[in-house]
């Protein structure tokens, strides 16, 4: 069993149903496959894809984005999904470190894909709108791959300032899929709202690859600005499971609901869902608000809050079926409850690891344990609560964003001497980076210019709001730069 044959059984099955709502548009399963077997076609013969050959996927949110994933991995390649709010120069690192075959993109992005670079050179695309609309095609998703062979890469923030891909073999992605249909009780009527990014390894899983291969429909929303647009599909499309960040789910405790509201379900992932914000939903909205975790090495999904409860506020809930949690102590001894460790993930979720990168997952994995981290602890009920991150991250929108990436590219601004990124708490957001900067004796930094210099070659959201300039910044006695006094220095001045 692979991917591409589940969704092809799930298509022929429901080849009449509608698989994708698209504002006013509707693409039926049988649409979906018919695509996915005519890019198979135009992979083998137009680009000579191999089974096993990377094809990376940069595409915004749209209708073409599902027939495109299938269509690379009925053709046997690899799917690397791109964060499409990355600039140029991050997205040719990726497209280099996995020796992409292929970029299959949209008219939207010509002019980013046109800056390229790989070895100096441009790299081939091919784009979605060269379809006529979902476009036809005969046969089958004949991929003979198995559940080892790598299906996905999907790249994450690295501690190093590079990001490294975790590698997801089919079985991964299928044993993640089973589990979450399990846990959420998903069957074919259910409607799933699709509003975060789909490159996102929460958003491919819970809103791609779960829905299509149960039979169900995605909500895909055209415009989230203003949310009533959002409320307005929602309803139209009488949506049932409603996955997004804690953010947003203060946005709808908040909004005018109607009765006869179709969600049965709201799932909170990409950041810790706060207190407040589950209280506010619980006392305003009849349906299940329920915290899960997960990280983009295990497929994603880790743990959830049972649907039916309890629903313990803070918590990451109880692993999902098939998956090991447990708290362990920088030797692998696991804790008891009560006491607080790293927490570790098991399970056939679980990546293969770090592609070219055998330090990385050397690092990573622990004999049949991800180590995530994350630190926290496990209560007597078995539910487990994050404390403490072990990686220096932010979660901006519920993207990992690693300061040390920030850093370097401070670093490279003239005049510069020392720089840090630290998080801060946003409403919005999450959290914003905020920089720390020294300039070098005799010299000026003007804050406009290099948060000019930073976005140009960061996205957006990895861009700091503004810059704290210090004549030097603090060390220890072995001359690591002590974030937490720069923390320390933000909270007294506020």
């Amino acid at each position: 069993m692979n991917l591409a044959f589940a969704f092809e059984a799930s298509a022929r099955k429901h080849e009449r149903q509608t698989a994708i709502f698209w504002g006013e548009q509707q693409f039926a399963y049988a649409d979906l496959l018919s695509s996915a077997l005519s890019l198979v076609n135009c992979l083998e013969k137009s680009f000579d894809v191999k089974p096993g050959d990377r094809v990376a996927l940069w595409l915004k949110n749209c209708a073409e984005f599902v027939p495109a994933l299938y269509g690379i991995l009925g053709a046997g390649a690899v799917v690397v999904p791109i964060n499409n709010f990355l600039k140029p120069h991050e997205v040719s690192y990726i497209l280099q470190d996995c020796d992409a075959k292929l970029v299959v993109t949209d008219s939207s992005m010509s002019e980013s894909v046109g800056k390229l670079r790989v070895g100096g050179h441009g790299i081939r695309s091919w784009n979605v709108d060269d379809f006529p609309g979902l476009a036809p095609g005969t046969g089958t998703l004949r991929a003979e791959r198995r559940e080892n062979d790598l299906a996905v890469i999907i790249y994450t923030s690295g501690t190093t300032g590079h990001p490294k891909g975790a590698m997801l073999a089919h079985g991964n992605l299928l044993s993640n899929v089973e589990s979450c249909r399990i846990i959420l009780s998903a069957v074919d009527t259910d409607r799933f709202v699709v509003l975060l990014p789909m490159f996102h390894s929460f958003m491919m899983t819970v809103c791609v690859l779960l829905p299509t291969i149960v039979g169900g429909s995605l909500v895909l929303i055209k415009s989230l600005h203003p949310p009533k647009n959002i409320l307005h599909e929602i309803i139209q499309h009488r949506a049932t499971i409603l996955p997004a960040i804690p953010q947003f789910f203060r946005t709808l405790a908040n909004a005018s609901v109607p009765p006869g509201f179709p969600l049965r379900l709201c799932i909170s992932g990409g950041a810790p869902l706060p207190g407040e914000i589950l209280r506010e939903f619980t006392e305003k909205m009849p349906i299940p608000l329920i915290e899960g975790y997960g990280l983009s090495e295990a497929s994603p999904v880790v743990s959830m809050n049972p649907i039916k409860g309890p629903w313990k506020a803070g918590s990451i809930g109880v692993p999902i079926p098939g998956v090991k949690v447990t708290v362990q102590d920088e030797g692998g001894r696991l804790l008891p409850p009560g006491q607080t460790g790293e927490i570790c993930v098991a399970g056939p979720n679980v990546m293969q690891g770090y592609w070219n990168r055998p330090e990385e997952t050397a690092k990573a994995l622990r004999g049949e344990w991800l180590l995530t981290g994350d630190i926290g602890h496990q209560d007597t009920d078995g539910y487990f609560f994050i404390t403490d991150r072990k990686k220096d991250m932010l979660l901006v929108n519920g993207i990992n964003v690693y300061p040390r990436e920030i850093e370097e590219v401070i670093y490279q601004f003239p005049g510069v001497k020392e720089a840090a990124v630290i998080g801060v708490p946003d409403a919005r957001k999450g959290e914003h980076p905020l920089a720390f900067v020294s300039a070098a004796e005799g010299k000026q930094v003007d804050e406009k210019a290099l948060l000019h210099f930073v976005r140009e070659k960061l996205a957006d959201y990895k861009v700091p709001k503004r810059v704290v300039f210090m004549p030097a910044l603090p060390r220890n006695a072995t001359g690591k730069i002590l974030k937490t006094a720069l923390r320390q220095r933000l909270a007294a001045s506020q």
